[in-house]
């Protein structure tokens, strides 16, 4: 049995969450974590890195876009659910900065991402993301990233 999903709470959190992709996209992080409850909260999945709170999400933020300036999303669908909104997107960006202290490549990606959105009312709680880092580094060029220290 399914939870029923209130319609118009699932089109403010839609709305929230295309404005969090948005202010990632033109880098207008402050706004981005203004989507949050009052305290961001990041869960990596494939990489098992969590960023919680403004300053690690902020840091999260940095080195990303330093490593992507042009990251972006395309094809975005989102699912609803009773707590959460399951959002389906295709991830792109290019290597045209550091990355975890290596040099840029200039090669672009292309990875599919399924990110959960968790709430408090219309606030974001949580977003949990999942895709295939090994893709994203081989498409880099970065195939020494793919061997973790143990």
């Amino acid at each position: 049995m399914g939870l029923s999903v209130d319609a118009d709470l699932a089109a403010r959190r839609i709305a929230v969450i295309q404005e969090h992709m948005d202010t990632e996209v033109t880098q207008e992080f402050e706004l981005t974590l203004a989507t949050f409850d009052g305290h961001p909260l990041y869960e990596i999945v494939p990489t098992g890195q969590t960023f919680d709170g403004a300053e690690q999400v902020m840091a999260y933020y940095t080195l990303t876009r330093t490593a992507f300036p042009d990251q972006r999303h395309e094809n975005a669908r989102f699912h609803a659910a009773a707590d959460s909104v399951i959002v389906e997107f295709d991830l792109l960006g290019t290597n045209l900065g550091e990355f975890y202290g290596l040099p840029p490549t200039g090669k672009a990606f292309r990875v599919p991402v399924i990110a959960v959105f968790f709430f408090t009312d219309d606030r974001i709680t949580l977003e949990r993301v999942y895709f295939d880092t090994a893709s994203l580094l081989l498409q880099i060029g970065r195939p020494e990233l793919l061997t973790a220290p143990r």
